[in-house]
């Protein structure tokens, strides 16, 4: 098998590992070196009904049912906590997903997801760690399935998924961990509050990788990025509510144009 072969099946195997812990240690293993050429085998099945991989729990119900609490108690915090897992173990997957399902992409494309995959599983350990210390396990407490319910609305079209899930939904993470964090210090929890900041600096650069690759996409087919956005937002049902981070969302890759645009839009 050459290494693209390799590193391919070894992608799909962490993308369809169940067991939370395996998938973070298959993620590590994942070789980069069989990047070149990855973009020119042949595309993958869909559906496959192996993925994505994830344990029986948690349970997963609607975002509206999922139960909030003050972060002011021990049970407040690991709440948020596991919500925020949650959303890692997810970015995991989609991370893994976007390197996995589509071709005829430069290789940087590949390592670019490889490494948001690596990232990405370092954050979930750190946060079930976390979780642990508190006296509960990830899995514990129910969550949704908003992450991976965009990733299947998008697995026919690269550029819906670099608009609608790293530009939208990873970027929420921008918008609403300053403040987070900022109640975390005031009620004192500097333990989780060292673990977010480490993936607010982070997820700025996994945003910008999607910029990068939903720009280069739109310049690929001759699309005005901007409109090709607000026409697949609009599609998608998706709506950008405050706050929005301006600065981390600049570094991010947004231009003005389109902070301008996000700002005004926002209900």
């Amino acid at each position: 098998m050459n290494p693209a072969a390799a590193l391919i099946k070894a992608i799909h195997g962490a993308l369809g590992e169940r067991d939370p812990a395996a998938k973070v240690a298959q993620v590590a293993l994942l070789d980069a070196s069989g990047i070149i050429g990855i973009g020119t085998l042949p595309a993958p099945i869909w559906p496959d009904k192996t993925i994505p991989g994830r344990p029986e729990k948690p349970a997963l119900i609607r975002p509206r049912d999922v139960p909030t609490r003050g972060l002011g108690t021990v049970a407040g915090r690991a709440a948020l906590i596991h919500a925020v897992a949650h959303i890692e173990f997810n970015a995991i997957n989609l991370a893994l997903d976007a390197a996995w399902r589509f071709r005829g992409l430069p290789d940087d494309y590949y390592a670019d997801w490889l490494s948001v995959a690596r990232d990405e599983a370092r954050h979930f350990a750190m946060l079930r760690a976390r979780l642990q210390a508190l006296g509960i396990d990830y899995g514990d407490l129910p969550a949704h399935n908003g992450l991976w319910e965009a990733a299947e609305k998008t697995a026919d079209d690269v550029l819906a998924r670099m608009c609608c899930v790293p530009r939208v939904l990873e970027a929420r993470g921008l918008d609403v961990t300053p403040g987070i964090i900022r109640r975390l210090t005031e009620i004192g929890d500097p333990e989780t509050v060292a673990i977010l900041d480490v993936i607010l600096a982070e997820e700025v650069g996994h945003v910008r990788i999607g910029s990068h690759w939903y720009a280069w996409l739109c310049a690929q087919r001759g699309v005005d990025p901007l409109a090709t956005s607000q026409r697949l937002l609009a599609e998608q049902g998706m709506n950008i509510r405050p706050p929005i981070n301006e600065t981390a969302r600049r570094a991010a890759g947004f231009g003005e144009e389109e902070l301008r645009l996000l700002l005004l839009s926002s209900p």
